[in-house]
């Protein structure tokens, strides 16, 4: 998520109202529940700020390179696949997870991140396309989601986008691996009732993901589950200084939270934890 989310979360979360079901009746009501959240969202943006910019440091290189035979991985989505709020490159979450990934498997980790701070799931496929015609990852992960909600993407076409990206991975030989979409109501600078409408169009979101990923062949891990009750009881900790992007410990959290479905798509594990779920055995 970069500063578009901010300029943007009014028109995002307002019609996220109509689609959660407030059922305002009347034009009257409905016109000042729309100045109230107007006026809410301009609060949230003076509190938060956007002291990050666009760009997430690059960690794209070799990990371990002493143990040899290396693993591909790719990361793909928005900024908290780039690792915008991490300081240095090796506290983003490709590097989190490619030093994790290595010594698991006592095997050097290349890691490409094509994830773009702003994306939304539409992007995916530009983001593909942008890979040289030859490369064949071992493992993609993707965490997309949070700019569809507050961009107002309807659910249906960002799973789309989605499940054309991981059908498209999984064609090039790739294991895939989902981090759903994040609770955006962990956002505590958002006031209510607003940061409740984002919550609801987040988790809706990620149920959608989920079971869009599982059914083509891919991994789903829920980030609301796995890594979102840190966040709640230590936004302090957790969060980065723009108070929406992972901290460098948040990305630390989130890594090792990913890492079982990540090598249970590489065959290295067979049982994943609870917020995780394999692919369905009947996947196209």
């Amino acid at each position: 998520m970069n500063s578009r989310v901010t300029r943007s979360r009014e028109r995002a979360l307002l019609l996220a109202a109509a689609a959660t079901g407030l059922g305002l009746a009347g034009s009257g009501l409905r016109y000042g529940a729309r100045e109230f959240l107007h006026r809410q969202a301009d609060a949230a943006r003076r509190v938060v700020g956007k002291p990050l910019g666009e760009v997430a440091p690059d960690a794209d290189g070799r990990y371990k390179k002493k143990y040899g035979d290396p693993l591909e991985l790719l990361l793909l989505g928005d900024s908290i696949a780039a690792g915008l709020g991490a300081d240095l490159p090796k506290e983003t979450l490709g590097a989190r997870l490619a030093k994790r990934l290595a010594k698991a498997t006592r095997r050097t980790v290349r890691l490409t991140t094509a994830a773009r701070v702003g994306s939304e799931s539409s992007m995916l496929a530009g983001q593909l396309a942008g890979l040289p015609p030859a490369y064949r990852p071992d493992v993609a992960v993707i965490v997309v989601g949070g700019n569809d909600v507050t961009h107002r993407v309807p659910v249906g076409e960002s799973v789309r986008h989605l499940e054309e990206a991981i059908v498209a991975l999984r064609h090039r030989g790739t294991a895939v691996v989902v981090g759903t979409c994040p609770d955006l109501g962990a956002l505590r600078p958002v006031p209510q009732p607003l940061r409740a409408l984002g919550s609801r169009a987040s988790r809706q979101l990620a149920r959608a993901q989920e079971t869009a990923a599982v059914r083509n062949g891919a991994h789903a891990v829920s980030l609301a589950h796995v890594v979102g009750p840190f966040f709640i009881t230590n936004p302090d900790e957790m969060f980065s200084l723009d108070r929406f992007h992972p901290s460098a410990i948040g990305y630390k959290r989130t890594a090792k939270a990913m890492l079982p479905s990540v090598l249970a798509a590489l065959g290295v594990v067979e049982q994943v934890p609870f917020g995780h779920r394999p692919p369905e055995t009947t996947a196209r």
